[in-house]
């Protein structure tokens, strides 16, 4: 069989990983063009084309993958399958229908759960108990496409969006090699999924979500916290500069200050008044400092009780 394999990121890692130890024979990878990183500008390859090098696997890297060049070039491969694990570009019609068996899609969350860009930050955001990967095949539609597996994978009370990232990038992996057999021999069974999802969009994250609306529940905000670590994460200003907030917790308690006040400060933490209840900050990073537990922190910060969290610099 002529497996090509399209990811980008460290989630897409695992899955090539796992088909190349099974022994099956990656044609090519393709994956997004390298970036320049740092402030030397140095051009990075994307951990997907480092895994690819390792197995001397070819390596393409179209800027669109709709270009009737490239889409040529994928067809001389004439791949029986292609995998798909967070590539990052929408695939055309012309290529979907282009492999024997289709176009694969290794999707983080359980389908029809968390469609979009973002599910596993967003389960996390969201509270969620599971999550998990869905095999699904490749239709025209952003992740609405036929389900052919699930794997479910329970969350940590502590969970963060890195922490689910890596588990479910290993789910996906074992997934992966568990369905590919039932694909090819005939047997796997493809169940349609339902029009509308039980869940919003899982929008692509940008930065200004991290914002912290303490408006919003301790409870809220605490899994805001935790679905953003380690990108982009969560952030307040204080005296004109941004804090980050990488770890937090809840305490609850009837509050009578203003949304975004310290209400006290110790060896614990920084305790800031909520909508409701409050949110004790464990570990924070000023602006152009290192990460630090807060106590440490608040040796070099005197913060005082009645001083005010803000939503912008000024």
């Amino acid at each position: 069989m002529k497996i090509v394999y399209m990811g980008t990121p460290d989630f897409a890692v695992a899955p090539l990983a796992a088909l190349v130890k099974n022994g099956y024979e990656v044609e090519a990878v393709i994956t997004q063009p390298d970036k320049p990183k740092g402030r030397g500008k140095t051009m990075m390859f994307t951990p997907v084309k480092e895994e690819a090098l390792k197995h001397d696997i070819p390596v393409l890297q179209p800027v669109k993958v709709r270009d009737p060049e490239f889409v040529e070039k994928l067809a001389k491969i004439a791949p029986d399958i292609i995998i798909v694990a967070a590539f990052g570009q929408i695939i055309p019609k012309s290529i979907l229908e282009m492999p024997k068996f289709g176009c694969i899609n290794i999707h983080a969350s359980l389908l029809p759960k968390y469609r979009g860009a973002a599910p596993i930050q967003q389960a996390v955001i969201d509270g969620e108990k599971e999550s998990g990967v869905t095999l699904m095949q490749m239709g025209t539609g952003l992740d609405t496409g036929d389900m052919i597996s699930r794997i479910v994978v329970p969350l940590a009370k502590d969970e963060t969006g890195g922490s689910l990232f890596d588990k479910l990038a290993e789910a996906g992996a074992e997934l992966l090699i568990q369905t590919l057999p039932t694909i090819f021999d005939g047997t796997a069974v493809y169940e349609k999924q339902p029009e509308e999802s039980p869940t919003p969009y899982a929008a692509m994250i940008s930065k200004k979500m991290g914002l912290l609306d303490f408006s919003k529940s301790a409870r809220e905000l605490e899994r805001l916290v935790r679905g953003l670590n380690p990108w982009p994460s969560a952030f307040t200003f204080i005296n004109g500069k941004t804090l980050k907030v990488w770890r937090s917790s809840v305490e609850q308690a009837e509050v009578k200050e203003i949304p975004g006040t310290v209400v006290s400060t110790d060896k614990d933490g920084i305790h800031v008044a909520c909508g409701q209840d409050v949110l004790v900050l464990h570990e924070v990073q000023l602006e152009g400092k290192k990460r630090m537990e807060a106590d440490a922190f608040l040796r070099g910060c005197q913060l005082k009780p009645g001083e005010m969290f803000s939503d912008s610099r000024e």
